[in-house]
């Protein structure tokens, strides 16, 4: 049935709108969506975005964007049953995703960067179920990291880390991802292949041990005691936010830190608070590594 019927009168021609016409127009004008049914739809969508609001509410906003992109991924691995791994992160994305990934019950979070000192890591994702061997033991993930073995003659031409690292960058590859055809390093033709990550060679970090007595576990009387600069010094390098704990900014000199704490300083260092013990003066005695 033809929706327009043309009808012919002499020189001059109209159009009647057949019923089945009618009908289209009709449905094309209505909403499909009953109003009850269009608020209840608005009302999830508003419930959705709210509940990721509160997940990510406490996140440093600086790193909102990747750990919401990290919280999405980790919702489709639980889904599908299946084991998803990020991009390389630094450590304070790498923080305040794992402690938001802590609120999903369904889901076990690890990261990983290849060799245990790593401080840039992805994390892999997936259910508990999927992801118990991982847990205990994260080299067990077969596709989360890849070594590159890469050879040249570099004695009249010595290469650094940051001339390998623009070299791979120089192939296309972002800096989140490594993995190219490299050829070339400077000037020095080079030969790649891949290794187990049991032969790499990672040198071990400058680290010294120390312990201090303090009045009390303010932050900045311990991370001065551990940075060994003066108590006025340090308050100022936290005011200026360059002081974080676990990863994050501090928020203020008087924040009272605590056995397995880690403080960093920009130009600093790492301190890594190792145990606090009470002397009979209600003392507080802090083992601390500080890592340069």
């Amino acid at each position: 049935m033809s929706v327009l019927r043309q009808c012919i009168h002499g020189s001059r021609s109209r159009y009647v709108v057949s019923p089945l016409a009618t009908q289209l127009l009709h449905l094309g004008q209505s909403n499909p969506w009953p109003s009850q049914k269009r608020r209840r739809c608005s009302t999830v969508v508003a419930e959705g975005t709210k509940s990721r609001e509160a997940q990510l509410q406490w996140v440093s906003p600086e790193n909102r964007k990747e750990v919401a992109l990290i919280l999405e991924q980790a919702e489709r691995a639980a889904v599908r049953w299946e084991v998803t791994y990020t991009h390389f992160y630094s450590p304070p994305v790498v923080a305040d995703a794992l402690k938001v990934l802590e609120q999903l019950s369904d889901v076990t979070a690890v990261a990983w960067g290849g060799y245990p000192q790593a401080e840039r890591c992805r994390i892999a994702m997936g259910r508990e179920d999927v992801m118990t061997s991982a847990r205990d033991d994260p080299s067990q993930l077969p596709d989360a990291v890849a070594a590159l073995d890469c050879r040249g003659n570099f004695m009249f031409d010595a290469a650094t880390h940051r001339d390998f690292l623009g070299a791979i960058l120089g192939t296309g590859v972002v800096r989140e991802k490594v993995g190219a055809s490299l050829t070339k390093v400077r000037s020095v033709p080079v030969e790649t292949r891949a290794v187990p990550l049991s032969q790499l060679r990672v040198a071990a970090p400058r680290r010294e041990e120390l312990s201090s007595i303090e009045a009390s576990m303010r932050l900045d009387a311990v991370a001065s005691a551990g940075f060994r600069m003066s108590r006025g010094k340090m308050g100022d390098l936290i005011k200026g936010g360059d002081v974080r704990v676990n990863w994050r900014p501090a928020a203020k000199a008087s924040v009272e830190v605590k056995a397995g704490d880690v403080v960093s300083c920009a130009g600093k260092g790492r301190l890594e608070i190792i145990a606090v013990t009470t002397t009979k003066k209600e003392k507080f005695v802090v083992s601390m590594v500080r890592y340069v």
